[in-house]
């Protein structure tokens, strides 16, 4: 046993911990529910991505995350993103994954010069490719959506590749059903928000709503509550406005139709989809969509934005009355500000209102009581909200489902 392994033994570190030591960890990709996601580099000088999982946060849960390792192990196909290994200390799991350095899907998009119906086609068809290879086995992604579509490299001819199977499940016969709530706000299927039991067909039904926005730059369903979400699902009342559609191929229409089917049973089957005209690119026009695309782009960011307005707005009018800290007060930290560490490891967020002089040092400051009253008040709003929110889409739902039981 080497001094390392003794040393990490001693600390209780698992065996796997040596591991990390095989990695130099570097910029944040992102994050998510569960942790984040960084790029690190192996000893042979490999970029890789490395999801990183706070076990406080899947406590009671961890069946989920052996899950996703069991699958990513099980999975090759050069529109997956391939596993590479994994690892875990006392409080974190490393799940360490190829690395894609292309971009997103739309925003690769917008790098282009020209973007037609025609390579939208054979866009959809390397995901619905990765799709029919987990459906064969049996696998459900569950969390179909552009920013779960990336292209491996900047290249143009890159592949474009499927990540994130961090809710993905393995099914043990073709027709079980899952009960979970599962997928993400306007790619998910009306079954998975009805709580009806759900199983493959919502991974076409998402892939239905990707295409249409690939292919007008927004979304067939716009309802911004989950209860007219739902409504607007279920009816299934796709339209296709003239302005925007009138030089896209019936082809494209028709694709889209079969798989934006609110029944489930009828819905197309991901081998039934890869045999439509459409994915065969010879009906697709040669219209350029990258104008609409980028008006997608530029609205989704101006909404995330003004949230974010929204929210250094309401932190600004809290700090009504700053004041230096007492000896042995605590910061309050803040919300809009997350620094990486140098080891991997989440970072501790900097302090609230607190600001760099030209020498390194911090000035520490914190709120008043009133201001730290006025965010107790917010918080305590914000889950009156919450509460009253899951009332009523479990009315919803429930109303639904008694009408679904008459019909």
């Amino acid at each position: 046993m080497s001094f390392a392994n003794m040393l990490n033994k001693l600390s209780g570190q698992p065996e796997s911990y040596e591991k990390k030591a095989m990695y130099k960890f570097g910029r944040t990709l992102g994050a998510g529910t569960y942790g984040i996601v960084r790029e690190a580099e192996s000893q042979d000088g490999k970029k890789v991505a490395v999801k990183i999982i706070l076990k406080k946060n899947v406590r009671g849960n961890e069946g989920m995350v052996y899950d996703e390792l069991e699958m990513l192990q099980k999975l090759q196909h050069p529109h997956i993103v391939s596993f590479v290994d994994w690892f875990e200390s006392k409080d974190k799991f490393y799940i360490v994954t190829q690395l894609a350095t292309g971009g997103e899907l739309f925003d690769r998009i917008c790098d282009y010069g020209k973007f037609t119906e025609k390579d939208a086609s054979q866009t959809i068809r390397q995901v619905l490719d990765a799709v029919n290879y987990l459906h064969k086995k049996n696998i459900v992604h569950r969390d179909l959506k552009p920013e779960n579509l990336l292209y491996l490299t900047r290249a143009a001819d890159s592949q474009l590749v499927l990540a994130d199977f961090g809710i993905a499940k393995m099914l043990e016969s073709p027709s079980e059903q899952l009960t979970s709530m599962a997928g993400s706000f306007g790619y998910a299927a009306p079954e998975v928000m009805l709580k009806k039991g759900h199983g493959k067909a919502v991974d076409m039904w998402s892939l239905g709503v990707i295409t249409y926005t690939l292919l007008c730059g927004y979304s067939p369903f716009r309802s911004e509550n989950l209860t007219d979400l739902i409504e607007e699902c279920r009816a299934g009342r796709i339209i296709f406005h003239e302005r925007y559609w009138k030089g896209v191929s019936q082809d494209a229409k028709d694709f889209i139709l079969t798989l934006l089917d609110p029944n489930p049973s009828k819905r197309v089957t991901s081998e039934e989809a890869l045999k439509h005209v459409w994915l065969t690119g010879t009906t697709a026009s040669d219209l350029d969509l990258l104008p609409e695309i980028r008006a997608y782009i530029a609205r989704a960011r101006l909404r995330r934005g003004i949230e974010i307005v929204k929210l250094a707005n309401r932190i600004e009018a809290l700090k009504i009355h700053e004041e230096e800290v007492d000896e042995g007060e605590e910061d309050i930290p803040s919300p809009m500000n997350i620094g990486d560490s140098n080891d991997g490891d989440a970072a501790a967020p900097a302090a609230a209102g607190g600001d760099s002089s030209p020498d390194g040092t911090r000035k520490k400051r914190s709120l008043s009581k009133i201001a730290r009253g006025a965010i107790f008040r917010e918080v305590v709003l914000a889950k009156v909200r919450e509460v009253k929110e899951n009332e009523e889409r479990e009315k919803v739902e429930r109303e639904a489902r008694e009408k679904a039981a008459h019909a």
